[in-house]
């Protein structure tokens, strides 16, 4: 975290107190040159997915891409304005609109000897909406070193850079079950909330995140850049899939303040095991010692203010 603020606040300085006048910065071409301070807009467009307590694959649960669903994946869209300094450092503001999921039931064809089996009978699933709102640190290092060492040098087309920063999200998963959509944070599937739980507290569904990532700029002309980025967000929650630690006792849901409605929603989705999956009391349901997360790849379309044309 120092680290990242450090970068922020490095991007932010170098972007409020910048060079004085409007000298020249790079020639493009033969008609433009990028003034020190650059704007620009522009739209995204990419997959976003999830790393939950539910689908994986087979064996132990593993990290990352290792235990990833790939059919789970869901389309995002989203715009951004940033502003760059001799287009080495950045921030930008960011707005994504996407979806996430996953299903126990992709484990179908897992053999009944491994243990992922148990994922399967669990036979959970959870989609949500996610909104984010981020405010984002770029360093291309190749400008850096342009503009610091090869002064003389021709602007690369070409710009890797790593970024991170920090994000607010929102997210509301919901179960499908008999046709319906069901929101399940209201019906508290783990006990969150109940007094015989004092350590499950009810989880909230506007966050903050830590974004951070990889990308490249090119360069398609002085006007317009595309850009190419993975984007992962670390999470505070372990429950974006509502999935976390045990099972309860389903008379719970009678004792603490439901509605009948959500009484029989909680009763029906707090489990949906197949046979002989050994749901009780305190058995497993999820695995708390890792947080959820989700991460997009992106593909931006950017447009350029700050270059001027050569009189």
């Amino acid at each position: 975290m120092k680290k990242l603020s450090f970068i922020i606040a490095l991007s932010f300085s170098l972007v409020v107190f910048p060079e004085k006048g409007n000298a020249q910065f790079y020639f493009l071409n033969d008609d433009y040159y990028y003034t020190p301070i650059t704007f620009e807009f522009g739209g995204t467009v990419g997959a976003m997915n999830c790393l939950t307590d539910l689908g994986g694959k087979e064996g132990v649960g593993k990290q990352f891409i290792k235990d990833l669903n790939y059919g789970n994946t869901n389309v995002t869209v989203g715009g951004y304005f940033s502003t760059m300094y001799k287009s080495a450092v950045g921030i930008r503001l960011e707005a994504n609109f996407g979806k996430v999921s996953a299903y126990d039931s992709v484990l179908n064809t897992v053999p009944k000897t491994d243990i992922a089996r148990n994922r399967y009978n669990r036979n959970l699933n959870f989609q949500s909406s996610i909104t984010e709102y981020s405010c984002i640190a770029e360093i291309h290092p190749l400008y850096l070193f342009v503009n610091y060492a090869l002064r003389d040098q021709a602007p690369p087309k070409f710009s890797p850079y790593i970024l991170g920063g920090i994000g607010f999200y929102s997210f509301n998963p919901q179960a499908e079950i008999n046709g319906r959509l069901i929101d399940l944070q209201p019906l508290s599937t783990e006990g969150q909330g109940f007094k015989e739980f004092p350590d499950r507290q009810v989880y909230k569904l506007k966050q903050t995140n830590i974004p951070i990532g990889a990308g490249f700029r090119y360069d398609i002309s002085p006007t317009i850049k595309l850009r190419g980025e993975m984007v992962y967000r670390m999470l505070s929650t372990d429950y974006l899939d509502d999935v976390s630690k045990t099972y309860i006792d389903p008379n719970l849901f009678d004792r603490n303040g439901l509605t009948d409605a959500q009484i029989y929603d909680a009763k029906l989705l707090y489990s949906n095991a197949n046979s002989g999956s050994g749901v009780g009391p305190g058995r497993r349901r999820g695995n708390p010692t890792n947080n959820d997360s989700y991460f997009s790849f992106n593909l931006k379309v950017g447009f350029v203010f700050g270059t001027e044309r050569i009189r």
